[in-house]
């Protein structure tokens, strides 16, 4: 398998990761993972593989044993309030993410908590529904709209922040053809390091220039999209086909 020659900056250092549930399942199991600032990377494997696990660690909400470093920063307990302003986590269901009254206070809570000055906080709400095509509906109700404009509103509260680092899971699940195609359209536009959790081949062709694929709470493949899934054999074994 090709690795992905890198270049550049440094954007996601992870060494040596292991993490179990309270439940003692093994979730990862000594993941080394290294991923340059601008790349963007499908993170890909059948259900249980640790894809969303290894997610979850990227900005602090699992810790694990190991290290994982953001822009050269530790996650750690006291670094948390900077690893989160770094990476921005786009859950799946998007009602996991949007629980205020209206748009628009949804998408200030981050910017809120960053402690930006109000109009900076208005700016940056603004910036972020134009972006992502929502302009004009921050006196909505998220709770009454679509699945495809929830999925929206979730991705404009973390681009409010300004993140380094998109982590997107399973960004096109659930979508008609229609919202799926607008959402990738958006995530190929934005400018910043993407890791896509998804099991969708044809979206990791679309989105991202490098696939790592996970089974059993290990990497078992690196390289660029071309390479992996021209590899029948291993998609099989990996559950990808």
């Amino acid at each position: 398998m090709d690795v992905i020659p890198l270049a550049g900056e440094t954007a996601i250092l992870i060494e040596g990761l292991s993490y179990s549930y309270p439940d003692g399942t093994e979730a990862l199991k000594g993941v080394d993972l290294l991923v340059k600032q601008g790349e963007s990377v499908a993170l890909m494997g059948p259900n249980g593989a640790g894809k969303s696990t290894l997610a979850l660690h990227l900005n602090g909400i699992l810790t694990g044993q190991g290290r994982v470093e953001i822009m050269g920063i530790e996650v750690n307990r006291k670094n948390m309030r900077r690893v989160r302003d770094l990476v921005g986590l786009v859950f799946q269901d998007p009602d996991d993410q949007l629980f205020s009254p209206t748009v628009r206070e949804d998408v200030a809570f981050g910017p809120l908590n960053q402690r930006l000055e109000p109009d900076q906080v208005e700016h940056a709400v603004s910036r972020a529904l134009t972006w992502v095509g929502m302009e004009g509906s921050g006196e909505r109700s998220p709770h009454h709209m679509s699945f495809g404009e929830k999925k929206r509103v979730s991705l404009a509260t973390v681009l409010a922040m300004d993140p380094e680092i998109l982590v997107l899971d399973e960004p096109a699940a659930n979508l008609d053809p229609r919202g799926r195609r607008g959402f990738l359209e958006l995530i190929n536009i934005l400018e910043a390091t993407k890791v896509v959790v998804t099991h969708d081949l044809q979206m990791a062709r679309e989105v991202c220039t490098r696939v790592v694929v996970m089974d059993g709470g290990r990497i078992v493949a690196d390289g660029r999209p071309e390479t992996v899934f021209a590899d029948g054999t291993l998609l099989e074994r990996h559950g990808l086909v």
